[in-house]
């Protein structure tokens, strides 16, 4: 479904089947067409398996993608996906993962579906947001056995991923599909902020009585999002406390969730030296946040106040420079050219490794990213 979608927004079938001649798999041969769900016409895509397949383990995968003609970054997101997948089956069966045998997944269904998904995510350039995924009950014949809904390998390829009860006893996420969200979405909402440009349908199989089994790509432009009343600045003035009291509280403020903390001079009543100690957070923090500085601090209260704010569309991307892969995070949106900044902490610990100065690190993953 996640190819067929792609594919009906836009993505040449022609990009794929490069990517799939490139893996030199036999046995094979895929299939697309169309179907009507609730009056939506949408592309249907399949694999049609000719002659038997062995069982692959996830080295025997990495090998086999490793020695492919495949576009690099093809290739990182397509192992990528893999080793979520592998490594959440790791876990349910408790060995190393490199011997993982995928079995239904391991098939040469499963290997075009990851590959193909990872070239039309890499040709679309775009970021993958997700909305959350809605979880079947009940149970499925795999090749292990009868196995409760969600399968294990789903739940354990999703964590930290918002998933929601739908309500029906039918498998709506596989593995496959669950490992390709987990290893290439960069973060989960029902409708991020964007101006849609373009819309592709793509058609599972099975009939589903109270919903149509349809999956839904939106390519679309960020746009400005003014969220009301998400934020929260909590603030208390403080005039007998010490530097390090204040230092520690920041600290902790940061560590327990604060998106931002800070202390301005002010001068207090009967003329006294203090500080002003501000935090921004979430406003669902701001309790936990305001117990955080009442409890670490020397003040008997606090206010807090909400606010708005509009914010630029950030995504951290990996650079390779001389002196190794560096973090930067690049803010985008229609506010003009990106603001592009290399992690400092990273920079810091590179340059010390290598004895330079850290403005020499900081250019070379400027000039990288912004190539």
């Amino acid at each position: 479904m996640s190819i067929a979608a792609l594919v009906d927004l836009g993505v040449p079938v022609e990009a794929l089947e490069a990517a799939w001649s490139a893996l030199s798999l036999g046995g094979y041969h895929v299939h697309f067409s169309h179907r009507s769900r609730s009056g939506v016409v949408a592309t249907y895509f399949d694999v049609h398996v000719d002659a038997g397949q062995p069982q692959r383990n996830f080295g025997t995968i990495r090998e086999l993608l490793g020695k492919a003609k495949l576009d690099d970054a093809v290739r990182a997101r397509a192992i990528k996906t893999f080793d979520r997948l592998a490594e959440a089956e790791s876990t349910v069966h408790r060995m190393p993962k490199d011997d993982v045998h995928f079995h239904e997944v391991g098939a040469v269904d499963a290997i075009i579906d990851i590959v193909g998904a990872a070239t039309a995510i890499e040709w679309l350039g775009a970021d993958v947001v997700c909305s959350p995924l809605p979880m079947g009950r009940g149970f499925v014949k795999a090749a292990h056995g009868v196995l409760p809904l969600p399968p294990p390998a789903v739940v354990e390829c999703l964590k930290d991923f918002p998933t929601y009860d739908a309500g029906i006893d039918r498998e709506l996420v596989t593995p496959t599909g669950a490992a390709i969200v987990a290893a290439n979405a960069v973060r989960a909402e029902r409708w991020p902020s964007m101006a849609p440009e373009h819309v592709g349908w793509g058609s599972g199989t099975m009939d589903l009585a109270d919903r149509p089994n349809l999956l839904r790509a939106v390519l679309g432009a960020p746009t400005i999002a003014t969220k009301q009343g998400t934020h929260v600045v909590i603030e208390a003035n403080l005039d007998d406390a010490t530097g390090e009291m204040v230092a520690g509280a920041i600290e902790v403020l940061l560590a327990e969730g604060a998106l931002d903390a800070w202390a301005a001079p002010i001068t207090m009543k009967k003329g006294r030296p203090g500080v002003v100690l501000g935090v921004l957070c979430d406003a669902s923090a701001a309790s936990a946040l305001a117990a955080v500085v009442l409890r670490e601090t020397t003040t008997i209260g606090v206010r807090y106040a909400e606010f708005s704010r509009i914010e630029r569309p950030r995504r951290m991307v990996e650079v390779e420079t001389p002196y190794g892969k560096l973090p930067v995070k690049i803010a985008e949106g229609p506010y003009g050219p990106p603001q592009i900044k290399p992690e400092w902490d990273a920079c810091a610990a590179a340059a010390k490794a290598h004895g330079v100065p850290v403005r020499v690190v900081i250019q070379a993953a400027l000039s990288a990213a912004t190539k």
